[in-house]
């Protein structure tokens, strides 16, 4: 029986309805499984057709009519010219370390007897340090047996991981179990932050540079001078003649473009200037704009 959850509507009284809790609820966001449906190649005449388009193995695909699916789907068989095969495909749009659940539909297929029992299979994902999901179907009955909502949930190992599923029935394994009607949803690992560099920059690999150097050793001088000695910490720091010498020659070249020679007063510049802005607003009223046109700039 599917878990269900209970949800409590208030009008007046409680209304508690139960609804199913959907598979893989913690993994929300939707990924493309290759071929899903199985419906390429499509079979054209008889129940089978061979190769499976987007997956990899040495199989199948079953015809609507002999899959028998409830939506009128094809289906992939995981038995192929007498043998248990495995069919492999990778989830493109899952990011490694994401939480990835796989949801399917199985069938016993009705090429095996009722007696034969019920079909076994694996599903597994490479790399992934998940358990091997084990699954079995139905019970054969002759007829189409589908048990739909099979899900699997892994961690992904890498990016894009490979997804298998094998036979492993051992009785008459060459009739293999149907599945098809593949969905799968991701919930990504959260994005790691970008290393921050160190506070530091003479920590770690810098200690050797000559300037992390250079200042270990005016640091270890310094720790030595008396705090009331000022002439000892001038001969370790200096008393900044180049960044005084920088400053002046800041001041120097601010003070010569400040006293450039100009060709015209600014002001009087302006006034042409405000001669081509009034022809463009002397129709305006104060009520036309919100701010007067008498307040605009130097105008």
């Amino acid at each position: 029986m599917p878990l269900t959850r209970l949800l409590a509507v208030p009008l007046g009284a409680a209304l508690v309805l139960a609804v199913p809790w959907p598979s893989g609820a913690a993994d929300t966001d939707p990924v493309v499984v290759p071929n899903a449906t199985f419906s390429s190649p499509t079979v054209q005449s008889g129940d089978w057709t061979a190769g499976v388009d987007g997956w990899t193995g040495p199989t199948g695909v079953a015809s609507v009519a002999r899959a028998a699916h409830p939506k009128g789907l094809q289906a992939a068989t995981l038995g192929w010219n007498g043998k248990a095969v495995s069919l492999s495909t990778r989830l493109r749009g899952v990011r490694a370390g994401a939480s990835t659940t796989l949801t399917w539909d199985d069938n016993p297929d009705t090429c095996i007897s009722p007696g034969a029992g019920a079909r076994t299979y694996t599903v597994t994902v490479t790399g992934a340090a998940d358990p091997v999901g084990n699954f079995t179907t139905n019970a054969p009955a002759n007829k189409a047996s589908w048990f739909t909502g099979r899900t699997y949930s892994f961690t992904a190992p890498e990016d894009a991981p490979e997804i298998t599923f094998t036979n492993t029935a051992v009785d008459n394994p060459g009739c293999g179990e149907l599945i098809t009607n593949l969905q799968a949803a991701q919930t990504a690992p959260p994005a790691t932050p970008p290393a921050l560099p160190a506070s530091d920059p003479c920590a770690g690999d810098g200690a050797g540079s000559p300037a992390c150097t250079t200042d270990a050793g005016n640091k270890e001088k310094m720790d030595k001078c008396p705090a009331t000695s000022r002439a000892c910490l001038d001969s370790v720091a200096g008393k900044g003649e180049k960044e005084n010498a920088g400053i002046d020659q800041q001041t120097q070249a601010l003070g010569e473009f400040t006293t450039t020679p100009r060709e015209q007063d600014p002001n009087l510049a302006l006034g042409s200037l405000c001669q081509v802005a009034n022809l463009h607003n002397e129709n305006l009223g104060p009520g036309d704009t919100v701010i007067p046109p008498g307040t605009w700039w130097y105008c």
